[in-house]
């Protein structure tokens, strides 16, 4: 076998995390010679997914050696063993438990990307169906378990609502018509959209100002938002343009639904395209060797001396990586990261109520969204951001038939964050008491994630040149969002567009031929 070193790379790539395996798939008709590495032994870096066997060996790796990426506090919960035979784990390969899940919205900007490159026939899109909010059970209720009320997402779903009065329903009307207007233009021609005054306005307060709305009525038109922050932290500049996103995408691909979840364990299934794709067209692989330095001095025909973590030195023209799968530099990109708890749960129920298609005709979803409000759980005075809870069900490939799979997510990391996430679950599951199979946890893994969280309004973080190169280059930490992050395509592009230069155009991005006839009826 030729040695690495013998090759002179136009682009080494390190870590087959989301960003990088885009990447690779956006070179892999470029005729560049390319080198992909990763320090890890699997594919998918932080959107990596793992039976339960690959799990405890993940959670032992990363607390022998905390700095290797960015993850922390990770830990395995296993319930007593319980008598009965169906509420059990099943066997370990049974499960694909993905680290980073997160939705896609029919409207993102993934969506075409996948298409135009040809790779969407290796994928498998599922529909997520309901946005549910948790809360207090109402007065007068029975039962001392909180209760689930579904979000209205369209005018068919909230005059059909029983639980919402006629003044919210009003209101509701008049919102959904407002934030579906264009927006209005100025007047001196610049068809530049005039920006509202109280769009600076928390998002409670711009309700009441703008549409006299009830309290009643925040957690739910927040949730839309998928905002990680409180209702009243969050700002209305923020929730708006996510709400539109939310309402837009209802109905592009079919009744119901405005959103999708790629079967197999999310981003894990959408990478490994990716590094499939650049295999196919002549790269590179090579997983359990990182990258150890890089020498900051080209040499005259512009490559950089790189060192691998085994000690073989490649050269590289270009040099493309995140943050923990770089060297770190003293006068390195200055980036700003957040922490967030996690949880994932392997449910003994297949929670078969929260999965109801939305629409007539519409699919059976394979995804929902649980939102338990802070306050909910910390007190109604405490200002404490939302849990989200997305419950993924047996069809996709994650769990076996009878279970399903609930991501936890809240900002705020280590045991009050884990705290939150496990009254949240435990929560839920209470609120199916009174069901004949009462669900329970058969297997936790709790983590606190590092990586890129939008806390205001969106603003672009593409791509990083290193201090020393313009030829290194650094991918944003991974996004904390729980919907896939268009910037990532951004930052892909740049990444592309800094490799190829002008040997192509802008417009081709991601624009292949079939390798192979396909009849698509």
């Amino acid at each position: 076998m030729e040695a690495l070193a013998d090759t002179p790379w136009d682009v080494t790539i390190s870590g087959t995390g989301l960003a990088q395996s885009l990447l690779a798939l956006a070179l892999s008709r470029s005729g560049k010679k390319i080198l992909h590495v990763d320090k890890n032994s699997y594919y998918g870096g932080s959107e990596a997914a793992f039976s339960l066997q690959e799990a405890q060996e993940w959670v032992d790796s990363v607390n022998q050696d905390p700095r290797q990426g960015p993850f922390e506090d990770v830990s395995i919960h296993v319930p007593s063993v319980s008598a009965d035979e169906e509420k059990k784990v099943a066997a370990s390969r049974a499960y694909t438990l993905s680290l980073s899940p997160f939705i896609v919205y029919t409207r993102s900007k993934l969506i075409p990307t996948l298409v135009s490159s040809k790779v969407y026939r290796q994928l498998e899109f599922q529909a997520v169906g309901s946005w549910w909010i948790y809360g207090h059970s109402a007065a007068g209720e029975e039962s001392q378990a909180g209760r689930l009320q579904r979000v209205p997402s369209s005018r068919e779903d909230i005059f059909a609502d029983d639980s919402i009065s006629m003044k919210a329903k009003r209101m509701l009307i008049k919102f959904l018509r407002s934030i579906n207007q264009p927006a209005q233009m100025g007047g001196d021609g610049d068809n530049k959209p005039v920006i509202e005054e109280d769009l600076d306005l928390p998002f409670p307060e711009y309700l009441t100002s703008r549409f006299n709305a009830p309290p009643e009525l925040y957690d739910a038109l927040v949730s839309l938002s998928l905002s990680q922050q409180s209702p009243q932290q969050t700002s209305a500049k923020f929730a708006v343009p996510r709400i539109k996103r939310h309402l837009a995408s209802m109905g592009v691909f079919g009744p119901g639904f405005g959103s999708l979840l790629s079967r197999w364990g999310c981003g894990a299934e959408i990478a490994q395209v990716g590094c499939r794709a650049l295999a196919v067209g002549g790269g590179v692989y090579v997983l359990g060797r990182g990258i150890k330095s890089i020498d900051a001095q080209k040499s005259e025909d512009g490559f950089h001396q790189v060192t691998l973590s085994d000690g073989e030195i490649i050269r590289s023209r270009y040099v493309v990586g995140s943050l923990w799968d770089l060297p770190v530099e003293e006068n390195g990109p200055q980036i700003v990261t957040h922490k967030v708890a996690r949880s994932i749960s392997i449910i003994s129920s297949p929670l078969d109520r929260l999965f109801s298609p939305t629409a007539e005709g519409g699919p059976v979803p394979a995804g929902a969204v649980v939102v338990v409000p802070g306050h909910v759980l910390a007190g109604d005075t405490a200002d404490v951001p939302p849990i989200h809870l997305l419950i993924h069900s047996s069809e996709t490939g994650e769990c076996p038939n009878g279970q399903c799979v609930i991501y936890g997510s809240v900002s705020i990391s280590g045991q009050e964050g884990q705290g939150l996430l496990q009254k949240a679950v435990d929560s839920l599951l209470g609120s199916f008491a009174n069901t004949e199979d009462k669900p329970t946890v058969l297997w936790r893994l709790c983590f606190t994630q590092i990586g890129s969280l939008d806390l205001s309004d969106s603003v672009e973080n593409k791509i990083h040149h290193s201090g020393s190169s313009d030829q290194v280059l650094f991918f944003p930490p991974p996004s904390l969002d729980l919907a896939f992050d268009d910037d990532v395509v951004g930052g892909v592009r740049a990444g592309w567009k800094a490799v190829v230069g002008d040997e192509t155009h802008d417009d081709d991005f991601m624009k292949f031929e079939d390798r192979e006839d396909y009849d698509d009826d």
